[in-house]
C-alpha cells in the first residue's frame, strides 16, 4: 500500500503543483492532507482548488480553525483573513472549517495535524521559549501516541520531515508544502509504503518556480515582500509554529 502526505501548503499553488505532479508519478493508493491548506499569498484560491480536487482524506490544520467565527486575534491574522475572503469562496472557506481534528485511515494511519488534541501543539518537537524545537520527551511521546493503536501516527504543523518509533508505532511529521524553515526552499511531502507488514516513510523534495509564486503575491496581495523573503530563504525565522 502506497500513502501520499500532504501539509501545511499555505496557500502556494505553485509549489502544490510541483507536489501534485510528484504523487501523480508514485500512484498512491490514498492521500491524505494535514491541513493549513489556504493560509498564505501565493494564489491561494487555485491552491484551495487543487487541494478540494484531490478526493484525499482531510483533517483541519491551526489556520482552520482561524476560518471559525472569533478565529482571529491580532490585527495582522484579521488583515490575512479579510484578504483572503477575496480569494476564497465562502462556500470553500466553510469547508475547510468543518473539517476533523483527526482521522483514521485503513484502520491502520492515525492523522493529525499537531497533535490527537489540538491542531496548535506540536507531537515529535516542542516550541522551546529560547526560540527553537526541542524533541518531544519520549515518555510524553508515548503517552500521546500509544492509545492511538495505530501502525501509523502522521503529523504537519512544525513544517520540519522526520519520524521516529514509539514501540511498533511508526511516527511521522511529513514537512510542508510551503513555508519551509531548513534553508531549504523546495516543496514537501512524503510516501508511506507497506511492505511485508513493515511501514517505511519516504520524505520528497520537489523544486518549483519561487520567483513566479513570489510575482503572484506581489501584484495580487499586500503581503508580497514577507513571502518574497520567506519563500526565496526557505526559512520561518522567528515563527514557532505555522
Amino acid at each position: 500500500m502506497r500513502v501520499a502526505i500532504l501539509s501545511d501548503t499555505h496557500g502556494n499553488a505553485f509549489a502544490l503543483e510541483a507536489v501534485l505532479r510528484d504523487i501523480r508519478q508514485a500512484s498512491p493508493d490514498v492521500t491524505i492532507n494535514l491541513g493549513d491548506q489556504i493560509e498564505g499569498s501565493a494564489d491561494p484560491g487555485r491552491a484551495a482548488a487543487l487541494q478540494a480536487s484531490l478526493n484525499a482524506v482531510e483533517v483541519r490544520g491551526n489556520n482552520e480553525e482561524k476560518l471559525w467565527a472569533g478565529g482571529r486575534r491580532s490585527p495582522l491574522s484579521r488583515e490575512i483573513g479579510a484578504w483572503l475572503g477575496t480569494q476564497v469562496s465562502a462556500q470553500a472557506r466553510a469547508r475547510l472549517a468543518a473539517l476533523p481534528l483527526s482521522a483514521r485511515v485503513e484502520g491502520s494511519i492515525f492523522a493529525c495535524h499537531g497533535t490527537p488534541q489540538s491542531a496548535w501543539d506540536s507531537l515529535l518537537w516542542v516550541w522551546d521559549q529560547g526560540g527553537y524545537y526541542r524533541a518531544r520527551d519520549p515518555r510524553e511521546l508515548r503517552q500521546l501516541v500509544e492509545p492511538l493503536a495505530a501502525q501509523v501516527v502522521v503529523c504537519g504543523h512544525t513544517h520540519r520531515p522526520g519520524a521516529t518509533r514509539v514501540g511498533d508505532t511508526l511516527v511521522v511529521n511529513s514537512g510542508a508544502v510551503s513555508d519551509q524553515v531548513d534553508g531549504d526552499p523546495r516543496a514537501r511531502w512524503t510516501l508511506l509504503e507497506q511492505r511485508g507488514g513493515h511501514w517505511s516513510a519516504d520524505f520528497r523534495a520537489a523544486s518549483y518556480d519561487i520567483e513566479a509564486a513570489v510575482a503572484w503575491s506581489v501584484k495580487h496581495s499586500p503581503f508580497g515582500e514577507f513571502e518574497a523573503g520567506l519563500l526565496r530563504s526557505g526559512e520561518m525565522s522567528g515563527r514557532g509554529t505555522s
